[in-house]
């Protein structure tokens, strides 16, 4: 019992030393470079264009990977011996993602203030100046992260950023926050998939059909959320269909079958979902017989009341 207590005693010892050095207790071992490419939208592609700026790629800076983005990807491939697709994956990412700290300036800056905004709230100004606000949101983020902190944007932070997921934004007024599960805090997704959400929800919006309620997608790290086994990977958002009177952000959740139940206001938030992120959605689950038959949802179990959203 001595000796257990001794190693116990002696394990503490080496933890408070390890943390006192700056070294994580854990870090989030799933974390990895996004895949982005044609047909992405939100933060992830506004730090791509920021960074491919700074290699003097001129593309505007919008959030929207299209044409311009891709060509810009392409040729930075290319000069650096990339295989020269316009996906943006581990190499292309670690080519762009250089090293930044405090006293830089530029746009690598500003990618690093609108992942740390858009992902951790951090409410940095951004102007390209790794100043002390920076400095302290970085290091933030990094013991967050459980890595070490140092205050340096080297590889291992730029992947953590660029991995951590995104609080959908709900404060535009296009969206409304539902926990029919009583899965709190689930609004979490990849930085793709949020994007592409919130540019769909704002279309629908100027319809006049009401705010798009959006059900459970994922907690902050991923993993095990209640009810819904595929929500793990932050590629899965649940919303709820359209009512005659608009009103589905108060007045309940219906079903295809319900009086209630608008099907062309459906039909077209369906449609501004798969639109705002073309060849990037992969399925959206809804038992509409007349949408399935459109080809625009498929049949699912258990989906009368609610689309499943499944982006790539």
């Amino acid at each position: 019992m001595r000796k257990f207590a001794r190693i116990v005693t002696l394990c503490a010892a080496v933890a408070g030393l390890l943390l006192g050095l700056g070294v994580p207790a854990q870090a989030f071992t799933q974390a990895a470079f996004p895949l982005t490419s044609n047909g992405n939208r939100g933060t992830d592609v506004v730090a791509l264009q920021h960074l491919l700026a700074a290699h003097g790629r001129t593309v505007a800076v919008d959030g929207v990977f299209g044409s311009g983005t891709q060509s810009a990807v392409v040729g930075f491939q290319q000069s650096k011996g990339l295989t020269a697709d316009g996906i943006v994956g581990p190499a292309t990412w670690g080519a762009l993602a250089v090293t930044v700290g405090q006293g830089d300036d530029g746009p690598v800056v500003k990618a690093v203030q609108s992942l740390l905004n858009a992902k951790r709230g951090a409410g940095l100004a951004l102007d390209g100046d790794f100043g002390p606000a920076t400095d302290s949101a970085v290091r933030t983020f990094q013991s967050h992260a459980g890595i070490g902190v140092d205050g340096v944007v080297g590889p291992t932070t730029w992947k953590n950023l660029l991995w951590h997921y995104e609080n959908i934004d709900f404060g535009a007024g296009t969206m409304c926050a539902q926990s029919p599960d009583g899965n709190a805090n689930a609004h979490w997704a990849t930085a793709g998939a949020v994007g592409q959400l919130e540019a769909a929800a704002a279309t629908f919006a100027s319809t006049g059909n009401g705010r798009l309620p959006v059900g459970d997608a994922g907690f902050e790290h991923g993993g095990d959320i209640p009810g819904h086994a595929s929500h793990e990977v932050g590629m899965d958002i649940d919303v709820w269909p359209i009512r005659t009177d608009s009103a589905q952000c108060t007045a309940g959740r219906i079903t295809w079958q319900s009086s209630t139940y608008d099907r062309a206001a459906t039909r077209r938030l369906v449609q501004e979902i798969r639109a705002k992120a073309p060849g990037h959605v992969e399925l959206v689950f809804f038992n509409d017989p007349q949408l399935i038959s459109e080809g625009l949802t498929t049949s699912y179990p258990n989906h009368d009341n609610h689309l499943h959203i499944r982006y790539r």
